[in-house]
């Protein structure tokens, strides 16, 4: 085993452990961003930038720093290394500027993108972005295609991070999509215009850390905070049948894998991703088709979860229909998360 201290803080891991997976298992403020790294999906990592960390000693036998600062998520660690991440004026002027170059040709498309209240970049971009943008020169813009019935492609919003691709290539035998051209002009596309039709598209949507692919089924049903997520299952023979549904009230609106804290699908014992096919996805809408466990919570650090685009004022007396009011205080409890503790707990009933 290998010591490498992070922050001030010092961790036991295994040879070969990258920074990013050594601070993953310190936990908390210190764990590097990462947009492009995805633990699940091999060969993942190196292309946003955002989880460079500064090494103020190489290793114990080695004490000198390195004079640039590395990408955390395929950087190995040494024995006697130490890191400097938040504790960093330079990693922390290095995101700002990462974050400002990525959001260059990203669209203010918060308000009505259905990643918004789950979106990695959003979260970055409240957290180290500008209130203002420097970029006067024209955005790259894409038309919206359809790479599939049920998947919708937004390049608008990608940020070339390569998730779906190694999705495509790791999880099915079959890739017709990938990186068309180079440079400012490359895009995620299907060779020709074809279909991605294999049963586990739908993990791209899972991976993607932006609002650049979407699910068709959901597009601007609702916001992701408005609805309760539960763990549940079912028996499916084509996937793991373990994922989170979405609801309001009794109703089903969208079916997502399951995600721990850095958002990556969930392992199972062995250590198996629980991915989810198209069928448990997109087909089984119906509360009966599931089995709910319990509540699962909306992530810790997303921007919405944490208030942070909320702000206290005045109770307003609304002078109103009461039967209006009435409606409000149904709606308010079909997305409540309040009193919530066992799975045999009650759903809202929807009343006319």
């Amino acid at each position: 085993m290998a010591k490498v201290t992070i922050d001030g803080v010092e961790v036991e891991v295994a040879p070969g452990t990258t920074i990013l997976n050594a601070a993953r298992k310190i936990g908390g403020d210190l764990v590097p961003p990462a947009m492009c790294y995805y633990s699940k999906l091999e060969g993942s990592g190196g292309k946003c930038r955002v989880c460079l960390v500064e090494i103020s000693k190489m290793s114990a036998q080695n004490p000198n720093p390195l004079p640039k600062l590395q990408a955390s998520c395929c950087t190995p660690i040494a024995d006697g290394m130490e890191v400097k991440n938040m504790t960093s004026p330079k990693v922390q002027d290095m995101r700002k500027g990462v974050v400002e170059f990525l959001l260059i040709n990203h669209p203010l498309d918060c308000p009505i993108c259905d990643q918004a209240g789950e979106c990695d970049l959003q979260n970055l971009g409240f957290q180290y972005g500008a209130a203002t943008t420097r970029y006067k020169e024209e955005r790259r813009t894409f038309d919206r295609i359809d790479i599939g019935d049920k998947i919708q492609l937004q390049m608008n919003r990608c940020i070339l991070c390569y998730r779906c691709t190694y999705v495509a290539d790791q999880l099915t035998d079959k890739r017709v999509h990938g990186i068309m051209n180079r440079g400012d002009a490359a895009e995620i596309s299907t060779y020709i215009k074809n279909v991605v039709e294999n049963d586990m598209s739908g993990n791209m949507i899972d991976v993607c850390p932006v609002g650049a692919l979407t699910d068709k089924t959901f597009r601007f049903k609702s916001r992701v905070w408005f609805l309760k997520p539960f763990d549940a299952h079912r028996d499916c023979k084509k996937c793991s049948g373990k994922a989170t549904v979405w609801m309001f009230g009794n109703e089903i609106y969208r079916v997502t894998v399951r995600k721990d804290v850095y958002h990556e699908v969930m392992s199972d014992e062995n250590g198996k991703p629980e991915y989810i096919c198209n069928e448990c996805r997109f087909e089984k809408k119906d509360v009966k088709d599931w089995t709910i466990e319990k509540v699962a919570k909306m992530e810790k650090w997303s921007v919405i979860n944490q208030g942070k685009y909320m702000k206290d004022t005045d109770r307003v007396e609304i002078d109103t229909d009461p039967r209006l009011l009435y409606g409000r205080d149904e709606d308010r409890k079909a997305i409540s998360m309040n009193n919530i503790d066992t799975p045999e707990q009650t759903l809202s009933e929807n009343k006319s």
